[in-house]
């Protein structure tokens, strides 16, 4: 098995690889806090002697707890507190999606002819349009390359143009950090892009490093897939077995060369790191192209990105990506950034008939929003995913999300996103799978974390003691510890052990590794250690 690489960016380097080991080896037992009297058995009571844990010295929470179908507040504390509510941002933009897309919405990419067809030449250029899948994978571009081989075309005299005209150019999200370009959370969006791997990663390249043979040997690498859209400068070296293993894999600002530096020892495993890379749509025409050279087609022209297609030209391939309900599962239980950018922009193109854009995309989901009893006034939101900090949310509208979309015809689908304590598999714990085991909140809680440094959220729904399904928002900000994750557990424990009548607190015996847990999405780790 592959490790991690030692690299992270600048500003989360210093308490990451800390936290990764520290949740890998979390072990939680769960106890009353000590001082807890049978008198203190209300629910209000339980939950604020959880939240008077010292790591939230100087924090801010907001957070609200309601039963799911009378609406009845059995919590609440600063419940129209705007706080960074991180990744649960997500919570918004996929249920939006699955009311405005609709969850048999499917992404479409095409390849369409502009120009006279003689016998095996297209005298014209040849046009690759996406509309923002962000599951395309360079297979999909091969079975696109191949349909247009079967057609019997074999040269095509004008250019491959990449028509990514359904978004507009705008590649970054407000306020997404300088330090964080390369992180592979924090690819470009484009109407044109490639995911590497199943965990659909757009906009990435999986590079490996594996040591040479022999010390002083050039380690090895490759790339994911197998691409000249990206430029690797060797500067690592391999060392003696049981030296240093750092490797670090980074790519320069504003261009495609990505940096190998560092030492591997003879017999390391190979070390992996999804990097972005600059300009989506470049690389996803790359690509194509090389597909369609691998199956015969000679494109005699030079690549242009960003036209769009003609009006008048024919459509010869086209590939439909998964359902949008299907397409939940990796992003909400991976935490998928991307994913969400991408479904924010579809849903500004429906909405507006523009080119899709933060803006409108943001515009719309505050509509639906507000279609269901939410107040976008209460709350800011500037992207789809969560990761800019100018995203700011109370507990009690995320609280009225949950209640609402339980009446949606979707709703099964868009629950069965929702992360799950204690349950293997990314695909279904996602990103509770190893939280909150050995106790009744153990494949009984559902849920979407989010995670910034100082920033931690956890809202979803748990059924307590008697059955009732509890709807719960937590979300803390400001405080010093690098983790408050067993906190938000805690408090989720205590709903899944309380009864109508009787709530007593309880809290981690032993968080081992948790308490330096960080507060990087654990999704966002490759591999995800969480």
């Amino acid at each position: 098995m592959s490790r991690p690489v030692s690299r992270a960016p600048a500003r989360l380097r210093h308490w990451i690889w800390p936290a990764v080991l520290g949740v890998a080896a979390a072990t939680l037992s769960w106890s009353s806090p000590a001082g807890a009297e049978a008198d203190r058995s209300g629910l209000p009571e339980a939950i604020d002697t959880i939240l008077g844990d010292p790591r939230m010295d100087g924090g801010t929470a907001s957070v609200v707890i309601a039963d799911a179908a009378s609406g009845d507040v059995l919590y609440q504390r600063q419940p129209g507190g705007r706080l960074v509510p991180a990744s649960s941002t997500k919570m918004l933009t996929s249920a939006a999606a699955m009311a405005l897309l609709g969850p048999d919405h499917r992404f479409t990419t095409d390849v369409l002819a502009d120009g006279e067809r003689h016998g095996r030449v297209l005298n014209g250029d040849l046009y690759l349009r996406g509309t923002g899948d962000p599951t395309t994978l360079a297979k999909d571009y091969d079975q696109l390359a191949a349909k247009i081989a079967e057609s019997g075309i074999r040269k095509v005299s004008g250019r491959l143009v990449a028509d990514d005209t359904r978004f507009d150019d705008r590649r970054i999200g407000d306020t997404w950090g300088g330090d964080d370009e390369s992180s592979y959370y924090a690819a470009q969006i484009s109407a044109l892009s490639v995911a590497p791997d199943t965990d659909y990663d757009t906009g990435t390249v999986i590079v490996e490093v594996a040591p040479g043979k022999r010390a002083g040997d050039r380690p090895r690498v490759s790339v994911t897939p197998k691409t000249d859209y990206v430029d690797i400068d060797l500067r690592a070296s391999t060392v003696a077995a049981g030296g240093r293993d750092a490797i670090a894999v980074e790519r320069r600002h504003g261009e495609n060369t990505i940096t190998v530096s560092g030492t591997v020892p003879v017999g390391a495993d190979p070390a992996k790191e999804w990097v972005t890379v600059w300009e989506p749509t470049g690389y996803a025409a790359a690509v194509f192209r090389d597909a369609l050279a691998a199956h015969g087609v000679r494109v005699t022209g030079p690549t242009r990105t960003g036209a769009a297609a003609p009006k008048s030209a024919r459509q010869l391939a086209t590939h439909d990506s998964m359902k949008l309900k299907d397409l939940l599962i990796p992003f909400m239980k991976l935490s998928n950034n991307m994913h969400a950018e991408s479904l924010t922009k579809a849903m500004g193109y429906k909405a507006t008939g523009r080119p899709g854009s933060w803006g409108d995309g943001v515009a719309a989901i505050g509509g639906y929003l507000k279609g269901i009893g939410v107040d976008p006034g209460r709350l800011r939101q500037v992207d789809g995913s969560g990761l800019s900090r100018k995203n700011l949310a109370p507990a009690d509208q995320y609280v009225k999300l949950l209640r609402a979309v339980r009446g949606e015809p979707w709703f099964a689908d868009w629950e069965a996103s929702l992360s799950v304590a204690c349950v293997p598999g990314k695909f279904v714990g996602g990103s509770l799978r190893s939280r909150m085991c050995g106790t009744p909140a153990a494949g009984n809680a559902r849920g979407k974390v989010g995670s910034l440094t100082g920033a931690s959220a956890l809202s979803g729904y748990v059924k307590d003691k008697d059955g009732r399904e509890l709807v719960f928002s937590i979300i803390l900000n400001n405080y010093l510890s690098a983790s408050v994750k067993p906190l938000e557990d805690a408090i989720v424990v205590t709903l899944a052990s309380s009864t109508e009548d009787r709530a007593v607190p309880v809290r981690s015996r032993s968080v081992r590794g948790a308490e330096r847990a960080g507060e990087l999405e654990c999704a966002w780790r490759k591999p995800a250690r969480c």
